[in-house]
């Protein structure tokens, strides 16, 4: 079971976009694709087949899963994630803090 899903709240705790929030777009293996974050410039050229105009646009890159944590909205503070076996043999994810359901 994966510990960050896609449309997670994740906070940036490393790099050039540390504290800054948002939501995962896109999970792949070991990295993410975050919204508003890791932005880079792209030159871009035009494609009149698919109606692309040419310049510099701004892209999301993916970050690295180790350098997020997930946002906890009752704290309001990045969290750590654990796993919880349920009675029924199902499995949840919790925050590490205060045990709350992150799935519901």
């Amino acid at each position: 079971m994966r510990k960050i899903k896609k449309n997670d709240d994740v906070i940036v705790i490393a790099g050039k976009d540390k504290g800054n929030r948002g939501s995962v777009l896109r999970v792949l293996d070991d990295r993410l694709l975050v919204s508003g974050i890791n932005m880079v410039k792209k030159h871009q050229k035009p494609n009149p087949t698919k109606g692309l105009t040419g310049g510099i646009v701004a892209v999301e890159m993916s970050i690295h899963a180790s350098n997020v944590a997930i946002y906890n909205a009752t704290s309001k503070k990045a969290d750590r994630v654990g796993i919880k076996v349920l009675e029924d043999g199902r499995k949840m994810r919790v925050f590490r803090s205060n045990g709350e359901v992150i799935d519901a």
